[in-house]
C-alpha cells in the first residue's frame, strides 16, 4: 500500500498493484484496473518512487544495492 493525498488534503493508502496508469495533466491522474480513476496531489515523479519502492518492498522488484 501507498499513502497518497486527495486534491482536498484527505489521506489514503492505495493498494499500488491496482494501478494500470499513471498521468498529469496538469493534477497526477491514476487510473486502476477497474477503470476507476483517483486525481492526488502527489507529483508523478514521487508517485513512480512510492510505487517502485512498494513492489520492492513486496519482492515484485530486485533490491538493487
Amino acid at each position: 500500500m501507498i499513502k497518497l493525498e486527495r486534491l482536498n488534503g484527505d489521506e489514503f493508502y492505495l493498494n499500488a498493484l491496482l494501478i494500470e496508469q499513471v498521468q498529469s495533466h496538469p493534477d497526477t491522474t491514476i487510473t486502476l484496473h477497474n477503470g476507476k480513476k483517483i486525481v492526488v496531489k502527489t507529483d508523478e515523479k514521487e508517485l513512480m518512487r512510492r510505487i517502485n519502492e512498494y513492489y520492492k518492498s513486496i519482492g515484485l522488484f530486485g533490491r538493487q544495492n
